[in-house]
């Protein structure tokens, strides 16, 4: 099994390529879905989230308003990555647990979908391939406008705020262009995915686990032995 790392700018249509590979039936790690998961009332990611930025943030029912949240990291960068260095690790942590039991499974690769899969590079040396979703500027910035009803201004200063699309493309081993229609956005996927299910990476990292597997054996057995004479 190998990993594939997915990732692209906000509203250039990450999520829609994710839904086709799941369609597929990839096995997709959604790092937003897990980053909800560890920021849940008392984890240690909450706890210090509400330490840092205090209790307004939080909803009446206790958990953390990620809208309220997000309009504070999107205004300071400082903040940001304060915020980044809190719940990181525990993503990351929970993301390798997920990877273990689809290893464990037999899959051929996974994916990670990352939005901040260059920006962070925590991830990248451990992914056979990157795909990024671009689009358009003019386009990126009419669907957030459209999507979360913002305005031309606040829709600016939120693709400010991440790296560009234009050189997260030049950093990825794939590309899908999602300028166009959905259909066209679909037949890239399904050749991408059809390349890397043909791929033959998976049988070397397996071979590379047993042999591993098989060294770490080697060496505890090795050490009993020493330890009974």
């Amino acid at each position: 099994m190998f990993l594939v790392g997915l990732t692209g700018g906000i509203a250039s249509g990450k999520s829609t390529v994710s839904s086709v590979l799941r369609d597929l039936g990839c096995p997709i790690i959604d790092a937003d879905v897990v980053a909800r998961q560890v920021v849940e009332p008392n984890s240690p990611a909450y706890r210090r989230i509400v330490q840092h930025f205090g209790p307004d943030i939080l909803l009446e029912n206790g958990e953390i308003d990620r809208q309220k949240l997000g309009q504070i990291i999107f205004s300071s960068t400082e903040k940001r990555r304060l915020l980044n260095s809190i719940t990181h690790p525990e993503i990351h942590k929970a993301m390798f647990k997920q990877i273990l039991l689809y290893f464990l499974r037999g899959y051929r690769y996974v994916v990670l979908d990352v939005a901040l899969l260059f920006e962070t590079r925590r991830l990248t040396r451990f992914l056979n391939h990157t795909v990024v979703v671009y689009c358009d500027p003019a386009t990126q910035l009419a669907r957030l406008m459209q999507r979360d009803e913002l305005t031309q201004e606040q829709a600016e200063g939120r693709i400010a705020s991440q790296m560009p699309l234009n050189e997260k493309r030049g950093l990825a081993s794939h590309v899908i262009e999602n300028s166009g229609s959905r259909e066209d956005t679909h037949r890239q996927v399904l050749r991408l995915h059809t390349k890397l299910e043909d791929s033959m990476e998976f049988l070397l990292v397996r071979a590379l686990a047993i042999v591993t597997a098989a060294g770490l054996s080697g060496l505890l057995l090795y050490t009993v032995k020493l330890l009974v004479l």
